[in-house]
């Protein structure tokens, strides 16, 4: 029985917005390209067109030989988990088409692999021609020979990873400059383009390690509660309130935010009612399933639970001062330390890195974990805490590289609710 290696990939410049697919089907003993497909599919979302992506290369490798065993290789791991079975498919628009891809060939042929975004460059590449080429009116034709495109897509990360390695050694002489590039706010969460990776220079004495691509945390604060604008103590031990339809309508902006930039892959979520909303509502827009996670719920604030600061300073004075002056004191009655959050979310931190190395990744939580990842990326100390703003339903991002090099990118930005 022949092998071939199916990679899929497809895009949406917007999500939903103007997208295209790209598949090649390879020979894995001689790394030989046997077919390439792709093609612009006009106004459609990253997963719409990452099935459609799919659904080519299987046609492709059919067409070769209907026989052969295909090993599917793709970075959406929202196609190789629902594909393989282990997740279920809700959207109403992703089950006709995982219909589709499963009957063009005997499931029993098929296998589905997650490969990072940084392994599928070519049939990325592919997708990407096509948007082009769509941009254009044109139909999608083949351009330069695989081997010359990969040889470019493999200078490109030599670069980039040149630039990301030199950083971590040089952060006093690029203050300013995350690993990858600027971080200005429109592009916080947003990857190097190859073109921007080939006009990348790096200085003498830089290593040659490539880092690759950073697993991306976007931070989003959940929306509204009643208890927000009257600034009470809302943590992990009080009564757990939904959204206010304030918080509805920010949870609707920033899914619409969040779908136009369309680099969102993955969503995870406090277990905490208001952060599942929020997550659903964004998840909703962008056609992803919501993952949730007890290590990103908010500090538990023990007695002071629905109280104001004020009453707070009122009832508990001694507790209140005891606490603001030092991370390791717990709020009255048995809360949570800000140290002991620390040491929760840090764990947590470790374990999303590592699952989701190479991802862009939502993180629906609160301000307590937002602020301390971004205060543990900075190295800050632990009283930094009292001194950053995060309003509700803003957006943060922090970039981890595989050396461990943390670089913040955005905080606190509300544009899209203004």
């Amino acid at each position: 029985m022949r092998e071939f290696v199916v990679e899929a990939d497809g895009g949406s410049r917007g999500n939903p917005g103007p997208a295209g697919y790209g598949a090649a089907v390879i020979d894995p003993k001689t790394g030989e390209t046997l077919a390439e497909a792709a093609e612009y599919i006009g106004v459609a979302t990253n997963n719409v067109a990452e099935y459609k992506g799919l659904i080519a290369g299987l046609r492709a490798a059919k067409a070769l030989d209907p026989d052969a065993s295909v090993r599917v290789r793709m970075d959406s791991k929202l196609v190789v988990e629902q594909m393989s079975g282990r997740w279920k498919i809700k959207h109403p628009d992703m089950k006709p088409l995982a219909a589709e891809a499963a009957r063009i060939l005997p499931a029993s042929q098929v296998t589905y692999e997650w490969i990072p975004r940084e392994k599928n460059k070519h049939a990325d590449r592919l997708a990407n021609e096509a948007m082009d080429a769509g941009k254009k009116g044109r139909q999608w034709e083949p351009s330069r020979s695989t081997a010359a495109l990969d040889a470019l897509d493999a200078k490109a990360a030599r670069v980039v990873g040149d630039a990301a390695a030199g950083a971590a050694k040089t952060r006093a002489a690029l203050a300013g400059r995350g690993p990858a590039g600027e971080a200005v706010a429109g592009e916080a969460f947003a990857e190097p383009s190859v073109a921007e990776a080939e006009a990348a220079e790096p200085s003498v004495g830089w290593g040659p390690a490539d880092l690759g691509t950073p697993a991306t945390f976007v931070l989003l604060r959940h929306g509204e509660t009643p208890l927000t604008p009257e600034k009470r103590f809302s943590g992990s031990g009080g009564t757990d309130p939904s959204l206010s339809p304030a918080g509805m309508r920010q949870a609707e902006a920033v899914a619409a935010a969040l779908a136009a930039r369309g680099t969102v892959q993955e969503i995870v979520s406090s277990p905490l009612k208001r952060c599942r909303e929020t997550a659903e509502t964004v998840a909703t827009r962008l056609g992803l399933d919501v993952r949730i996670d007890e290590g990103l719920r908010e500090a538990d604030f023990g007695a002071w639970e629905g109280l104001t600061f004020a009453e707070v300073q009122e009832r508990y004075a001694d507790d209140l001062s005891a606490w603001l002056a030092s991370t390791k004191v717990e709020p009255t009655g048995g809360g949570e330390s800000f140290a002991t959050v620390a040491r929760r979310v840090a764990a947590t931190r470790d374990r999303l890195t590592a699952r989701y190395a190479g991802r862009t990744v939502l993180l629906v939580t609160h301000v307590t974990p937002i602020k301390t990842l971004v205060r543990l990326a900075l190295g800050a100390p632990p009283e930094s805490l009292f001194r950053m703003e995060l309003s509700a339903a803003s957006i943060s991002a922090v970039a981890y590289y595989s050396d461990g090099t943390a670089s913040v990118r955005l905080l606190n930005d509300t544009s899209h609710l203004r």
